[in-house]
């Protein structure tokens, strides 16, 4: 079915199936199966189109008689294994990120990607501002990994991850690498970056004819995987909320101290 064009005007103007990932209800896969299984009305009236346009502020979404509302907002950190997507579903009956978190309770999505090989740190939140806000390039919010590559690596190859390697789609950012340590045979680093590409940690050892032979991220922003074990998750603090939305910890608590201050 082609997607029609918005109705002009200001109004807060949203797809249906936007609508319920908007909320936080349900993924838009899931709600497009509401949608066609005649379970979702607005103002009354049985909508099978996904991408029927609602007003926001002055339709009434339904599912199953039930009005739709906003979900509470759920932030979560999970320390994703290797040998896990980064996926609601595989069709292969693969392991997936939900598997971690059954007893969750409420709708989440992962926030970016770690792909198959990869573990460490990802966070899962019903809050699409603020994936978007770590996702979206534009903010530059930083990722940081643990390497093991296969080779030895010389200063001049970590300076070349440092200015930034050419790939297919084109340059990379400059690099935050440091060295932790060498074996015999291969060279342990750390490097942040602040873009999102597809495997971009994996093509940038390729560029300095190295390859990954372990990948951990082990930091979203000023957030580091610190104590958490392997497999498992935990809530994301306020403050650690706050400060991957780009404010700064100093800030929050000079607000709340400002705030009590005025208290009678």
């Amino acid at each position: 079915m082609a997607k029609s064009t918005p109705p002009p005007g200001d109004r807060p103007i949203k797809t249906l199936e936007r609508v319920f990932s908007k909320a936080g209800a349900g993924s838009r896969t899931d709600a497009r199966i509401w949608i066609g299984a005649g379970r979702v009305r607005v103002n009354g009236k049985v909508v099978q189109n996904p991408d029927h346009w609602v007003d926001t502020k002055l339709d009434r979404v339904t599912l199953d008689g039930k009005p739709l509302r906003a979900a509470s907002k759920v932030y979560v950190l999970l320390y994703k294994p290797k040998g896990y997507l980064t996926t609601y579903r595989d069709p292969e009956g693969r392991p997936t990120v939900y598997d971690l978190v059954p007893d969750l309770g409420q709708w989440v999505a992962p926030v970016g990607r770690l792909d198959l090989d990869t573990s460490g740190l990802l966070i899962l939140t019903n809050d699409t501002d603020f994936a978007e806000r770590i996702t979206n390039p534009a903010h530059k919010v930083p990722k940081t990994y643990q390497i093991k590559a296969s080779t030895l690596l010389t200063d001049a190859h970590l300076e070349q991850l440092r200015q930034g390697v050419t790939l297919t789609d084109g340059p990379t950012a400059p690099a935050e690498v440091t060295r932790l340590r060498d074996s015999e045979k291969f060279t342990v680093l750390e490097m942040t970056i602040t873009e999102g590409r597809n495997r971009q940690v994996r093509r940038m050892l390729e560029a300095v004819e190295s390859r990954v032979r372990k990948l951990v991220r082990i930091a979203i922003g000023p957030i580091r995987i610190g104590e958490l074990p392997i497999g498992k998750w935990r809530d994301l603090t306020p403050d650690e909320v706050l400060s991957l939305r780009g404010v700064s910890t100093a800030k929050v608590h000079a607000a709340r101290r400002a705030a009590r201050e005025t208290q009678p």
